[in-house]
């Protein structure tokens, strides 16, 4: 199962982002054998969550208008976002796809939201902490979410809200959701 979706991802990405497909499924896979998830849906949202990352605006258009997403203002003027909207449309509607926990990890890999669950959770922080990824903190992400996926959650989405700030780019109100959420039940 997972050679078909490997050899489509290589005709849909580019090679870091393929590269970077089969760093987060293995790290999806490695978390959900720590937290108790099943593997194989980790392995498979993992490999899948960037399937649109490549495609052109025009492409991207397409499938929000297909299958009927709306873009809010916010989501309109952050294109580096739309990547996780028509993915898991496309995951649904183009592969059918039928699992929706598996639809909505890839629909919230970047800004994340409130209730989300093991597996979402799993996806967003495999994204994070994948081999692959060298920016500030990384080690220190690796290290919370080796000891408490809560923590690591919590410290990611710190990391994100400061870093948009930091660079004066709007925040998509789901991750605020979801950081207010974290704090607030204990996941400091």
């Amino acid at each position: 199962m997972y050679e078909e979706y490997k050899l489509l991802l290589k005709t849909r990405l580019d090679e870091y982002r393929f590269y970077h497909s089969l760093c987060v499924a293995d790290e999806a896979k490695r978390l959900a054998e720590k937290y108790g998830y099943d593997v194989d849906r980790a392995y498979l949202a993992g490999l899948l969550h960037d399937i649109t990352k490549n495609s052109d605006e025009q492409e991207h258009l397409q499938i929000f208008s297909q299958f009927g997403i709306i873009l809010n203002d916010i989501e309109k003027n952050a294109k580096k976002l739309w990547h996780a909207m028509s993915g898991a449309a496309y995951v649904k509607h183009v592969l059918k796809i039928e699992d929706d926990e598996i639809i909505s990890a890839i629909r919230y890999h970047t800004t994340a939201k409130a209730n989300m669950t093991l597996l979402e959770k799993i996806i967003y922080l495999a994204d994070f902490t994948s081999i692959d990824r060298d920016y500030s903190d990384v080690e220190v992400i690796r290290e919370y979410v080796n000891d408490s996926l809560e923590k690591a959650f919590v410290y990611a989405l710190q990391y994100s809200i400061c870093d948009l700030v930091n660079n004066k780019k709007c925040v998509h109100l789901d991750t605020l959701a979801a950081f207010n959420q974290a704090v607030s039940t204990g996941g400091k």
